[in-house]
């Protein structure tokens, strides 16, 4: 059952927040990452995406907290769905939200089609059809569904994300909502889920280098043959 929802966009530290929530005994906390690593969960969410009736137990089972993408696109439906799960909005500043965006998500998944980076996309697709349905998930849910395809337009998506997070904080309750900013730490995110905090760091995780090099790491497995379903840390929207 879903005790905890994130109702963030992907590069607001959602990684790092399923990496504290796995450490506080949160887990297992479903990620975008997590489409990568099991088959039935893919098709479980290619359902979702085109339209077909299928219960969110069904959805995330096995899953105790939903954050990033395509979750926190479908956060309405989830906060109505579990009523007493707590509501987590990762936030950063806007600007710098969109410059790790394009940096990071919207670099590997948008490249023009006849550059090389397009062309060496177009292959990785041919030899892994599950990266192929993973990046369709995510062209219909982030760069199509939430941003109308016009996320290039920087004044636009940061009004999309600012929306958002608006809608977020006057839908959820307040005694149902933490809204964290990773670079606070252990402390408020301890507070609101009422457990001790941790006598270690806080994670901070999946930086912009980190994400390069795991596409890097990615795309060496699949050109050379060995594309495996999932690793740890790689970028596969």
């Amino acid at each position: 059952m879903l005790e905890i929802i994130g109702a963030g966009f992907g590069r607001t530290g959602s990684y790092s927040l399923k990496e504290a929530l796995t450490r506080l005994g949160y887990g297992p906390c479903h990620h975008m990452t997590s489409l990568g690593e099991s088959e039935e969960l893919l098709r479980r969410w290619e359902a979702v995406v085109d339209g077909e009736q299928i219960s969110w137990d069904v959805v995330l089972a096995g899953y105790r907290a939903a954050l990033d993408w395509p979750a926190c696109a479908y956060w309405r439906e989830l906060v109505a769905a579990y009523p007493h799960a707590k509501v987590i909005l990762t936030v950063r500043p806007p600007d710098r939200w969109y410059a790790s965006m394009s940096r990071t998500l919207y670099r590997s998944s948008r490249p023009a089609p006849l550059t090389p980076e397009g062309m060496l996309m177009r292959l990785e697709d041919l030899l892994d059809p599950g990266l192929r349905r993973r990046r369709r998930i995510s062209r219909e849910v982030i760069w199509k569904g939430t941003f109308g395809d016009r996320f290039a337009d920087r004044e636009h998506a940061i009004e999309v994300f600012n929306r958002h997070n608006a809608e977020v904080r006057a839908h959820v309750p307040a005694d149902r909502l933490l809204v964290f900013d990773t670079a606070q730490g252990w402390e408020p995110l301890c507070d609101f889920l009422g457990v001790p905090v941790p006598d270690e760091e806080f994670p901070h995780l999946n930086r912009a280098a980190a994400f390069q090099d795991g596409l890097s790491r990615r795309r060496r497995r699949i050109l050379t043959g060995r594309a495996m379903v999932g690793a740890h840390g790689d970028a596969v929207r």
